[in-house]
């Protein structure tokens, strides 16, 4: 499932629900659940362990906030759709909004690809600008509360099993305890609610891991204001390196390398700038060599497997619990997708609320988010599988689907068309399977003339 595939935000249809919801966790994940709980429960509490800035600044939590992240169409959408006005007040901020279709420079498989015939917004800001502004949106909404240095410490259980509250910690006082009608774990890939099931009688949910180790290196770089581009390589066999340029607020460029598979990441500027020198167009080493640094250090960010818990396979789960974002799945960041799926899971999270069906609500939200994972995980994880050294379960028809994806790119050189059709299914606009209608197919596999 992707944007096209599921019903889009319907604050009207949510009846009441509960007194109160707890949502652990202040990243897009736990922020935009707590934008959809508000329609349902008088009173929505989010926990977040940092303390949450006045001003758009990396949080000390999120190590990954200091690289850069993409807002594919698929988030873009949804976000407005939760915060009405969310894109306005982004760019007023600072953010850019550019055109996909002819702004983004993809290079692989020897060329750029060619320029798309249909615009194709893309926000572009740094991670900490985006979160700023979502947390200024979701503060309007009267029933939610943002309290941060709040660490979440344990489950609150009755007599039955079911949650029915958290406690925690803050830095000025003891343990405290907030009871709740549900509870949303969207504390990240660190998520200690698996290690609660196995230890409070249920079963761990099942884990596909795909192992990439992968390193990341970002720099920030002055940007010439007029300078409306990004810019990106993704790795290739033959070349286990990668790297993006996306323009950020305040007139710079965040600049990004990734090695794979042991591949060495650069950790001085010297070996930034030769790891720029080595990719086979010049724009990485223009960037690196006559734009001044504004950052004071390399930032490193290791990231060895993608992790997809399956939670729709459990048998059993409490009631009263709910598990989004990254505390479900994990991709590998280059592709830029955990904001967006993090959005979608919130959209989802929104019907299973409105559907006024009896079955458990863990159920009806955990299958429903299956597919928009599923989506998400074979464009990713099918990319990883490109590279030998990649283990893991492989998700059936990745190579067949890599050599047909690998043509249609060679053949987007020249034809724009391809372009729209490959962008929509990399921004989770449209499914992949989009890729394979008689159409687009004809385009791909017609004889090169």
């Amino acid at each position: 499932m992707t944007l096209s595939t599921i019903p889009r935000y319907e604050p009207g249809r949510v009846a009441d629900v509960g007194d109160r919801a707890v949502v652990l966790g202040g990243s897009i994940a736990g922020l935009c659940s707590a934008r959809v709980l508000a329609d349902g429960f008088e009173e929505v509490v989010v926990l977040e362990c940092d303390p949450l800035p006045d001003e758009p600044t990396p949080r000390e939590g999120a190590p990954q906030t200091g690289h850069p992240h993409v807002l594919l169409e698929a988030g873009r959408a949804t976000l407005e759709d939760f915060f009405p006005g969310f894109g306005e007040r982004l760019c007023s901020a600072g953010g850019l909004v550019i055109d996909a279709a002819t702004d983004m420079r993809y290079y692989e498989q020897g060329d750029f690809l060619a320029d798309g015939p249909t615009r194709l917004p893309m926000y572009c800001a740094s991670r900490a600008l985006f979160e700023h502004v979502v947390r200024q949106r979701l503060a309007t909404v009267e029933a939610v509360e943002q309290r941060g240095d709040c660490r979440f410490t344990d489950y609150l259980v009755d007599s039955d099993g079911e949650i029915e509250g958290v406690t925690y910690r803050t830095d000025s006082g003891g343990e405290t305890s907030l009871d709740a009608n549900l509870v949303v774990d969207a504390t990240g890939r660190t998520s200690r609610t698996p290690a609660w099931l196995e230890a409070n009688g249920y079963a761990s949910p099942p884990v596909d891991e795909v192992t990439v180790d992968v390193t990341y290196a970002t720099i920030r770089v002055e940007r010439r204001p007029d300078a409306r581009y990004s810019l990106f390589v993704p790795p290739v066999p033959s070349r286990p390196r990668g790297g993006a340029a996306i323009p950020v607020e305040g007139d710079r460029w965040e600049v990004i390398f990734q090695s794979i598979h042991g591949e060495a990441a650069p950790k001085t500027e010297r070996e930034f700038v030769a790891f720029a020198e080595s990719f086979p167009i010049p724009d990485f080493e223009r960037l690196v060599t006559s734009r001044e640094w504004v950052s004071e250090r390399i930032h490193h960010y290791p990231f060895p497997s993608s992790i997809r818990r399956r939670f729709e396979q459990l048998d059993r789960f409490p009631d009263g619990l709910l598990v989004t974002g990254d505390a479900v799945a994990s991709f590998n960041p280059v592709y830029g997708q955990g904001m967006s799926v993090a959005a979608l899971d919130a959209l989802v999270l929104h019907h299973a609320l409105a559907s006024g069906s009896n079955d458990p609500l863990a159920a009806r939200f955990f299958d429903g988010i299956a597919p928009v994972i599923d989506a998400a995980w074979k464009i990713a994880v099918g990319a990883d599988f490109a590279f030998p050294q990649t283990t893991g379960p492989k998700p059936r028809g990745t190579d067949v689907f890599n050599r047909y994806t690998s043509r249609l790119v060679r053949q987007a050189h020249s034809d724009g068309a391809l372009t729209d059709a490959f962008y929509r299914v990399f921004r989770l606009e449209c499914p992949p399977t989009t890729l394979l209608r008689p159409g687009v197919a004809w385009r791909v596999l017609r004889p090169n003339v």
